[in-house]
């Protein structure tokens, strides 16, 4: 399943219905798998864009959390001895949360107009 659903995503041929917080996750670990950093987040980012254009919903596709959540799991990735998306999941299990990047970031400033337009740094005091 990882690799189609990555596949299909790639060629910008997903589903926007069935495309949840999990199968972002999955396809952000195949691209972090895949690429290196910088290709992955940009392949995601531009693949994201298109899925909430497609979906009619353009303003819903958020910078910030793209490019948090790509950090939080290239940096667990990073430390992880694992080799499967479900092994990855059970070692953290917080990023299957939408609200993993809570700690980090204030709801206000993660759900700004600013946040969705370009990457804003946490602030967390």
């Amino acid at each position: 399943m990882s690799a189609d659903i990555t596949s299909a995503f790639e060629a910008h041929a997903v589903d926007n219905t069935t495309f949840g917080h999990a199968e972002h996750v999955q396809v952000a670990y195949d691209l972090l798998r895949k690429y290196d950093f910088i290709d992955a987040a940009a392949n995601y980012a531009k693949g994201i864009r298109t899925l909430a254009a497609k979906a009619g919903a353009p303003d819903k596709f958020n910078l910030t959390i793209t490019y948090a959540f790509m950090s939080l799991i290239a940096e667990r990735l990073a430390s992880s001895q694992t080799s499967a998306f479900e092994a990855f999941v059970a070692e953290n299990p917080d990023l299957m949360a939408k609200s993993a990047l809570s700690q980090w970031y204030p709801q206000e400033r993660l759900n700004s107009a600013l946040a969705r337009r370009i990457f804003l740094l946490p602030d967390v005091a």
